[in-house]
């Protein structure tokens, strides 16, 4: 029987729900049939626009910061009560700050640790919030968004690149471990179009398209796409890192 990429009669949770790549992953899960669980930290308005824009019904937005565990047991209960499972957790959620990467002093400890805090052990206590639910009877799924720059070591700051290279380890790490209950996958992009890259030199912009094989940034679409199809058209996959960048090379 052929694989579809449907997510019908699926719960899946999305964290940082209310930001460009949060919203088009929401979007496209909906899209696919799925009820949506979308959190957020501070962005409530925001999170909760894009709840009544998806298709479907049955979507919840929470206030559930990933660097809150009881807030997360208390998403589980609120899951639990409501639809008793989740399909497939999306850790979304992430935080960044530009910093050069020569300036050392610039990159103070209270960001690193709030970089840290958020990025991987956030993901990780959401993860750990929502295993038993995640342990259903067809199995769950978790894909954590990474970067590229947990390779290239070219991203926003230094810590930023550690902590998507860090989620990249706990994502080989947890997909071994959670086997064959859950599966864990990261999908990695290169640059994304969206606000931080609005922010950015135009000139500075259209040197990484050049660098680019395929001659473009990525959309918040193309993540979503991706998310969907771990999901639901690559049963056999897991602990491993899937790239979303156009072929970019480590430069």
């Amino acid at each position: 029987m052929a694989l579809q990429a449907s997510m019908a009669d699926k719960v899946a949770v999305v964290t940082g729900a209310g930001g460009g790549i949060g919203s088009a992953i929401s979007a496209r899960l909906a899209a696919a049939g799925a009820r949506v669980v979308l959190t957020y930290r501070q962005s409530q308005t925001r999170t909760e626009a894009v709840a009544k824009g998806l298709a479907g019904d049955d979507h919840l937005c929470v206030h559930a910061p990933v660097d809150d565990s009881d807030a997360l047991g208390k998403l589980a209960d609120t899951i639990a009560s409501r639809y008793g499972t989740v399909d497939l957790l999306v850790n979304n959620a992430g935080i960044t700050r530009p910093v050069p990467h020569d300036d050392l002093d610039g990159l103070d400890d209270d960001l690193i640790d709030s970089i840290f805090r958020t990025n991987w052990r956030g993901s990780f206590a959401s993860i750990r919030a929502l295993q038993p639910l995640l342990s259903n009877n067809d199995g769950g799924v978790v894909v954590n968004i990474s970067s590229i720059a947990a390779v290239t070591g070219i991203g926003s700051n230094v810590a930023y690149c550690a902590s998507k290279a860090a989620l990249n380890s706990l994502t080989v790490s947890l997909g071994r471990a959670l086997a064959p209950q859950i599966r864990v996958v990261s999908v990695s992009p290169g640059w994304v179009m969206g606000e931080y890259a609005k922010r950015v030199d135009p000139a500075y912009l259209q040197e990484q398209i050049d660098k680019t094989p395929l001659r473009r940034l990525a959309t918040a679409e193309d993540v979503a796409e991706t998310v969907l199809a771990v999901a639901t058209m690559m049963p056999f996959t897991t602990g491993c890192i899937i790239p979303v960048d156009g072929g970019r090379p480590f430069i």
